[in-house]
């Protein structure tokens, strides 16, 4: 399989590269995950999975969790904020082979949050404890934790709850270097997660402000960390993982990577819902091109997946290094 030796292990699974897409709401689906890990993202983690759409049902819920065998390791990423339901919900996926299920303490959406998910969690170390306790005791696979550095400024408990998350069973930590005050806002404070890594035993893996291959390897002299995730910083720039920064990447490649998106997204979501998510990617893919208003506007809002297709094939003009199109010349 892989020739050279595992960078690290997240319990008894080897990860073979340091570089690995964020799980991000809405973004991180099954088709760019499985295009960014054949770039070379070590790791697929899903979406965020609510508890209790896995206990109850929910219309999407299936594409969620649906990945590529080619994508392992796969991780399962779950919210809630109570820890019987967290149990329940982990070991109904533990059905669906996954090889790591991952709780959810950094969303700071106020819908998850605010009810005492996601970033919420970070306020109740007791509660944290109890949940890793449970599920670490329950599952033959290893459970991690991706986490913020705290609910607030005047909060900032990130070494307390990776110890806690480590003395319970949990197998790597991925630490976000923001509070949950700060959202997206703000600089990611590395120095924090600097200390986690020298707090715990277990790999961690860092994240915030990645944009270009240099931050991730600053990023990782800068921590010592595992490995660096990367959310935003991979949006138009899958090639990141193949340690690529845009500029690099010739017009040609752009526009065949383009295509190659699109397909996967219509035939995994369909026609109409296929469109509508690569519309988000596309925008990304667009955004270093001075391209006409009106051209723009037409390639993100087309309804018609042929004709999209038809002019990311037939709109670059590789000696131009822009995007054109003929009917906008």
């Amino acid at each position: 399989m892989d020739s050279l030796p595992p960078l690290f292990h997240v319990g008894d699974i080897p990860v073979y590269g340091d570089l690995i897409l964020s799980p991000m709401d809405g973004l991180s689906d099954q088709p760019f995950r499985s295009l960014c890990r054949e770039m070379g993202s070590a790791m697929s983690y899903t979406e965020f999975i609510n508890a209790l759409d896995v206990l109850y049902g929910h219309p999407h819920l299936a594409r969620k969790l649906a990945y590529r065998p080619e994508e392992r390791p796969v991780v399962y990423q779950v919210f809630d904020d109570d820890p019987e339901r967290l149990l329940q919900a982990a070991l109904r996926l533990r059905g669906r082979s996954p090889d790591i299920i991952d709780v959810n303490l950094g969303c700071s959406a106020r819908t998850v949050s605010g009810r005492g998910a996601g970033a919420g969690l970070l306020r109740d170390p007791q509660k944290i404890a109890c949940i890793f306790q449970k599920l670490s005791q329950a599952l033959d696979i290893p459970v991690t934790a991706k986490m913020r550095l705290g609910w607030d400024e005047t909060s900032r408990n990130y070494g307390l709850v990776a110890r806690v998350i480590e003395e319970n069973g949990g197998a790597l930590i991925a630490v976000h270097g923001r509070t949950r005050s700060q959202g997206m806002q703000g600089q990611a404070d590395w120095d924090a997660i600097a200390e986690v890594v020298q707090q715990v035993s277990v790999p961690v893996i860092g994240n915030g402000d990645v944009r270009t291959v240099a931050d991730a390897q600053r990023l990782k002299a800068h921590t010592g960390c595992a490995a660096v995730m990367i959310g935003r910083g991979a949006l138009g720039n899958p090639w990141i993982f193949q340690h690529l920064d845009r500029h690099q990447v010739p017009l040609e490649e752009v526009r065949r990577l383009m295509v190659d998106h699109l397909e996967r997204m219509l035939d995994f979501w369909g026609l109409r819902l296929g469109l509508i998510h690569f519309r988000k990617h596309l925008a990304h893919y667009l955004h270093p091109y001075p391209l006409p208003a009106d051209l723009r506007k037409h390639l993100l809002s087309t309804e018609d997946a042929a004709e999209l297709e038809d002019l990311l094939e037939q709109s670059f003009v590789s000696q131009c290094g822009i995007v054109k199109l003929s009917r906008y010349h």
